[in-house]
């Protein structure tokens, strides 16, 4: 049955930061995202428990927004140490490999490690952290229409195979050969 719920977007991704302040002032000038709106309340709406907190919004482009909540009653953040840290990021796209490469530079004339360019077959990226620890990727398509019909068409016969052998399926190896090219 396929669902009713017609969606329009994304209307925001929030994430927990360390220091509100500081988060936002480092997306402002890491990012260059513009900050937008903060809401602040000692309850928490939807719960009513006693919670301070500080929400934050961040405008990511094309009405795209990304929101931190600094809680300082709660325990200090962390991580889930059993995921990965290159797996759970935040991914932001840039418009062209030049700019990929003037972030690049930038975020590094700011005294942040970067790893990449890391290429993708159809896209590249680099990656770094924020200040509180989150892993960010901004990446700059690079991809054919053809590529991105293929993987489409094989996307269901992978998710299938994976499901049942839980072993990379070899349907878009060609990724690979694209990217050592």
């Amino acid at each position: 049955m396929t669902s009713p719920i017609k969606l329009g977007g994304v209307h925001h991704a929030a994430y927990r930061c360390k220091d509100a302040k500081t988060t936002v002032e480092w997306y402002e000038r890491m990012l260059g995202m513009t900050y937008t709106t903060a809401f602040a309340e000692d309850h928490v709406p939807s719960t009513g428990e006693y919670d301070p907190y500080m929400h934050v919004f961040l405008d990511a482009g094309n009405g795209n927004i990304l929101a931190f909540f600094e809680l300082p009653n709660q325990p200090d953040m962390g991580r889930d140490e059993n995921t990965p840290q290159w797996v759970q990021h935040l991914a932001f796209k840039v418009g062209s490999y030049d700019e990929l490469v003037q972030a690049k530079a930038h975020l590094e004339a700011n005294g942040i490690d970067v790893l990449g360019p890391t290429h993708h077959g159809i896209f590249k990226s680099i990656y770094f952290f924020d200040p509180n620890g989150h892993r960010v990727e901004l990446a700059c398509d690079i991809g054919t229409d053809e590529q991105y019909a293929e993987l489409k068409r094989v996307a269901p016969l992978m998710l299938e195979e994976w499901s049942r052998t839980k072993k990379a399926p070899r349907h878009a190896d060609w990724l690979h050969t694209a990217a050592n090219e």
